[in-house]
């Protein structure tokens, strides 16, 4: 069987394959303290923008653990009861880490708009949150290739009562809408012309938002949405779509994010996941299926291809 390329064409017909989760613009601002911050065993900090080769791999794994950054949003990443990171980028990071000579990852939650951040100013060595990979972003940071490829969806009352499937539903009825900190919901809502969007912290309280009237949908992606809807007697998932700006598709593809001065950490991180997509995805989808994710959400896009827009 052929691995499966994205759904370029949009047409889906439910299968979930691929759309946007985070706006296009979080992280924008560096923390200051990104120059001061330094990593064991590293001579200098390049220059902003500067991409170079790195030796943070190295250092790693002298020390034998690695940071992550995780944004706490299940199912991509969280920690779990017993303290440790779990979710589909954690599960996919430890096997990778563990091949590449590194045996502890160490969960470093913040803010998702603070993951880029973050990054920039050495509070963890990755990003591992499902991400979504966007020409904004990739001026800041070096990305993976994509572990995943998601498809939009709505929080929605119980039985859908204004029969909501996209953003253009709510701006032609002056329905209100929601959407999560940050999220690339956002932006795709706002190409659709609906202004006034209200943001909450994540699809837990865009759950109760609808189900207490304060809006008619919340956006977030197809896994987050219809998790949040499990077992709930007020709320519904839409089915998921795939949403456009100027009449083309947006694509949330979701990976790895590594400094721009480490190129090297980024490669080999970037060889061990490909590994793991080969023989048609089996060995990918044994570690991201607890989590949710299936053959819909597996994707052969590249970063470079979603870096150029």
């Amino acid at each position: 069987m052929a691995r499966p390329h994205a759904n370029r064409s949009g047409t889906d017909n439910g299968s979930h394959r691929g759309l946007s989760r985070r706006s296009l613009l979080t992280g924008a601002v560096a923390l200051g303290a990104a120059g001061s911050l330094g990593v064991a065993g590293c001579s200098r900090v390049p220059d902003e923008g500067k991409v170079l080769g790195g030796s943070l791999l190295d250092t790693l794994k002298g020390q034998g653990s690695v940071k992550i950054g995780i944004a706490s949003e299940p199912p991509f990443g969280y920690v779990g009861d017993d303290g440790q990171a779990t979710g589909e980028a954690p599960a996919i990071a430890k096997v990778i880490f563990e091949r590449l000579g590194i045996g502890e990852i160490k969960p470093v939650p913040v803010d998702f708009g603070a993951l880029i951040p973050g990054l920039k100013a050495r509070q963890f060595d990755v990003v591992s949150a499902g991400m979504y990979i966007n020409p904004p972003r990739c001026e800041q940071v070096l990305f993976s290739d994509p572990d995943y490829l998601m498809l939009d969806a709505f929080i929605v009352k119980k039985g859908n009562p204004h029969g909501i499937k996209r953003y253009e539903d709510i701006k032609a009825k002056g329905l209100k809408l929601a959407s999560g900190k940050a999220y690339a919901q956002i932006d795709s809502a706002k190409a659709a012309g609906i202004g006034n969007i209200l943001i909450l912290p994540d699809q837990v309280a865009g759950l109760d938002a609808v189900a207490q009237g304060r809006v008619d949908a919340f956006a977030g992606t197809r896994i987050t949405v219809s998790d949040a809807v499990k077992g709930s007697n007020r709320a519904d998932a839409t089915e998921p779509f795939q949403p456009e700006i100027d009449g083309k598709p947006v694509y949330g593809a979701g990976g790895f994010a590594f400094r721009l001065s480490e190129q090297n950490f980024r490669d080999a991180f970037n060889e061990e996941l490909l590994k793991l997509k080969e023989n048609n995805y089996k060995e990918l989808l044994e570690i991201v299926s607890p989590f949710g994710f299936g053959m819909a959400e597996m994707t052969d896009l590249t970063a470079k291809e979603l870096c150029a827009g």
